[in-house]
């Protein structure tokens, strides 16, 4: 039985949920392994809701915004890359790989980037396998 990763992408509203449904529209073929979540700016995605989705079984991440410099909230991307560049620090210190968590700038008018950003972090996933949860024990801070 072949690995069907479960990838959870979240999409700016302006740009990136555009540049998705181009791609509906258009018809263009992209793995089918990505559930959409729409944000009304990437700049407003919390942290904590990319790693609830590993904690509810997801086995990659892809976020995806407004090019650097065409946010409709005007710095709401900046704000992305700031936070994506501390989350994947944060992630590797919870023993979750580097390559489960993916940004992509995607624009309003470019679908192709989107399949392509699907199409990558599926096969990258499938590469490293599914996402198994570190075993924490917990200890007794009493003695």
């Amino acid at each position: 039985m072949s690995f069907e990763p479960r990838i959870v992408a979240f999409l700016c509203n302006w740009c990136s949920y555009a540049g998705a449904d181009l791609a509906g529209v258009s018809r263009s073929k992209h793995a089918p392994n990505v559930t959409s979540i729409r944000l009304m700016c990437s700049g407003g995605l919390k942290p904590v809701y990319i790693l609830k989705a590993f904690r509810e079984g997801a086995d990659g991440v892809l976020v995806c915004g407004c090019r650097l410099g065409d946010c409709h909230y005007v710095d709401g991307n900046y704000k992305t890359l700031m936070r994506m560049t501390l989350l994947k620090k944060l992630v590797q210190q919870l023993g979750i790989e580097e390559p489960r968590v993916r940004l992509q700038w995607v624009c309003a008018s470019c679908a192709e980037e989107f399949v392509q950003a699907v199409n990558k972090i599926t096969e990258d996933i499938k590469a490293i396998g599914p996402y198994n949860p570190p075993k924490v024990e917990a200890k007794s801070a009493v003695k």
